[in-house]
């Protein structure tokens, strides 16, 4: 479980690193950037920030290198707003999960347009066989009450 001074501290890293993409890393490289989440380690050394890039896989590449190099200017812009003795060294992963999701979607509307081509294809069919394929239960007659009538 991580401390709530831990993910307040993420989550201004990610504003401070947002906005310094924004405005003031004018590399040619960078791509359209947004920072989707930061994870910082318990005892706050670490930074994992975690990005995603609009374009081809080249526009990834080439932002990924962007980044590396803006790391130590970037470190030292959130070392500057967040007045730590030890600012968290920064830690950049493209995050997969917006073209993990597209896949997943892609997936699952073939599926739905399986299920109804199977739809259709039942439409006005009969089982083969009998109506009801299911065993009856035995009637047993009981020969002493028809006596009586």
């Amino acid at each position: 479980m991580v401390s709530p001074r831990v993910r307040k501290i993420a989550d201004r890293i990610q504003v401070i690193v947002a906005e310094m993409l924004e405005r003031r890393i004018k590399d040619p490289r960078l791509g359209f950037v947004t920072v989707t989440e930061v994870r910082l380690t318990g005892d706050a050394q670490n930074a994992t920030i975690y990005y995603t890039v609009l374009g081809e896989h080249a526009d990834q590449q080439a932002t990924a290198t962007a980044l590396e190099s803006a790391k130590g200017l970037l470190r030292s812009e959130v070392g500057k707003q967040l007045g730590m003795r030890h600012v968290p060294a920064l830690a950049f992963e493209f995050d997969g999960v917006p073209e993990t999701a597209r896949h997943l979607d892609e997936v699952l509307a073939r599926a739905k347009e399986a299920d109804a081509a199977v739809a259709a294809a039942r439409e006005g069919a009969a089982p083969a066989g009998e109506a009801d394929p299911y065993k009856k239960p035995r009637e047993v007659v009981d020969e002493e009450a028809e006596d009586v009538e």
